[in-house]
């Protein structure tokens, strides 16, 4: 990237300014656009980051389960305020919405005003928070909001194929599919260490533990059969009877080193609308630190799982069961679906593969020359 950026001179560079949804803290908006910053800046695109929520309001709520009106009125204004005055960024890189659970018609009107190419980037399905929403007034008034937006804007970066669908249904001008990626200097292939007992693990956030309810069984009966423990990693504590759980939080320092201690990654989701808008991030992570993986076959899934190649595909519980005891019962299976796994994360899904990609996105909304 070094030599690239010494070929750029001051006036082709592109300022953006990136309107995320969190802080560092919140993994989307960590992995879709804090962890480009320093890598775009190599390709002379220069991101100013502006977060709607905070990381302390983030905190309250993995904590305490609620979102505090007054800090998100703030954040809002704060919002507000910045692309009313904001005139200097070339691009306005928006991930997902600009304000949330507000009309199209008030985005609309600080995108009329703010007048920069707009490009807006979808790790989920947040159109479905408002489409399949409960309430029948939410899905009156909000529910095509995303998809104006999508065709309101110059491009649409998808993370998989799922919400690069839905962005071409509701029209959008240019839809580009970058899927959610790691930085490979944060993931170093290490020789694991001789340990006492397997481990599998899972990685996620407060609100997301719910998912390994789903495999609650075939997680005891397996631990009828085969000594291991599970890695909860970032999760809050859900009932797992039958099964040696260790629960640790999540620390971007440890996160790397914590799943490279264990042996199996797993990743089970239900077959319902907004998880087969979900990247497949930790899937990903698994695969960076050599484990094979057990996944759920639910949209992105489908496309990072090599069934049987770097891990195994699993529906039902039997399924679940099998593929575990396979890999518990094999060092040399879980070796070479290791270094399989690691293979197409170094080809696919690292930064080093994608900044170039959106660094050519954003300088072509720019009206800049396209990086190669």
């Amino acid at each position: 990237m070094r030599a690239y950026s010494e070929l750029i001179g001051a006036r082709e560079r592109v300022g953006v300014l990136a309107a995320t949804c969190y802080g560092p803290l919140g993994s989307s908006s960590r992995m879709r656009i804090y962890q480009y910053v320093d890598a775009l800046a190599e390709f002379g695109v220069d991101l100013q980051v502006s977060a709607l929520t905070d990381d302390r309001m983030l905190e309250f709520f993995y904590k305490h389960g609620k979102r505090l009106l007054g800090p998100r009125i703030r954040g809002y204004a704060k919002r507000i305020g910045l692309l009313w005055r904001e005139q200097n960024a070339g691009v306005l890189l928006v991930e997902k919405e600009l304000l949330p659970w507000l009309p199209y018609g008030v985005e609309h009107a600080l995108l009329f005003h703010a007048h920069k190419p707009l490009v807006l980037d979808y790790d989920d399905a947040v159109f479905h928070n408002y489409d399949q929403n409960r309430s029948w007034l939410i899905r009156q008034a909000l529910g095509k909001k995303i998809d104006t937006l999508m065709k309101a804007a110059d491009t649409v970066i998808a993370g998989n194929s799922y919400l690069a669908e839905r962005a071409l249904v509701a029209g959008a001008h240019k839809v580009e599919i970058i899927p959610t990626v790691v930085d490979l200097r944060r993931y170093p292939v290490c020789v694991k260490a001789e340990q006492d007992g397997l481990k599998i693990v899972w990685i996620g956030s407060p609100t997301t533990s719910k998912y390994l309810e789903l495999v609650a069984g075939p997680l005891a009966t397996v631990a009828l059969r085969y000594k291991y423990q599970l890695i909860v990693i970032g999760g809050c504590r859900v009932s797992l009877p039958g099964v040696s759980v260790e629960w640790r939080p999540w620390s971007e320092e440890t996160e790397a080193a914590d799943i490279s201690q264990c042996d199996i990654g797993i990743m089970p989701l239900p077959d319902e609308p907004w998880e087969r808008g979900k990247c497949g991030y930790k899937l990903v992570q698994y695969m960076a630190c050599g484990l094979p993986v057990v996944a759920s076959p639910v949209g992105v899934n489908r496309d990072i799982v090599s069934h049987g190649t770097n891990g195994f595909l699993a529906a039902t519980d039997q399924q679940w069961t099998s593929a575990l005891c396979e890999l518990l019962e094999s060092a040399q299976m879980r070796s070479s679906m290791g270094m399989a796994g690691r293979a197409l994360v170094e080809k696919s899904y690292c930064l080093q593969v994608t900044t170039p990609r959106l660094a050519a996105i954003l300088r072509s909304a720019a009206g800049s020359s396209a990086v190669g």
